[in-house]
């Protein structure tokens, strides 16, 4: 099953805040998920955890009161980073959201609710997970719905 169109702007779904329409698909939203028998509150706390190799500072942002907490905490550069981070990001954000949708069945069904509409995370502040402030960024974590869902699909 073919991804969508990505210049079909026409019928695309955008999202972005957890408390708007499709905001279940935002790394935000509360949909915890077990990986590798540890309890992730967002998808946010555990693409941040997972960057760092001290494993006391993983916890204190799992720990993290807020998805937004964690992400602050993800920008620190004063512990090491998992030194192929850049190659490896994508297939642990795909990891992870695949889990949350795996974990969460009323999003499953959302997900596969939207058929095979191109799906856009509306980030202004995020040129690589969605499409930036221009509305041209690589919209990373939209192509990661449209797989989820096109697997999804193919399993029905």
């Amino acid at each position: 099953m073919p991804l969508p169109d990505a210049t079909n702007y026409t019928d695309a779904l955008y999202f972005y805040a957890k408390n708007e329409p499709f905001g279940e698909f935002s790394n935000f939203a509360y949909f915890g998920f077990y990986l590798n028998g540890k309890f992730y509150p967002t998808v946010e706390h555990f693409y941040h955890a997972a960057k760092f190799l001290d494993t006391a500072y993983q916890q204190k942002i799992l720990s993290a009161p807020t998805p937004k907490a964690a992400a602050e905490l993800g920008k620190s550069r004063d512990h090491s980073i998992v030194h192929n981070w850049d190659q490896i990001r994508n297939h642990l954000m795909f990891l992870a959201v695949k889990r949350k949708f795996d974990h969460h069945q009323e999003l499953k069904i959302l997900l596969l609710s939207t058929e095979n509409r191109l799906i856009i995370e509306n980030s202004p502040y995020d040129h690589y997970w969605g499409i930036g402030k221009n509305g041209n960024g690589q919209n990373q974590l939209g192509k990661i719905l449209m797989l989820i869902r096109a697997i999804y699909q193919l399993n029905k």
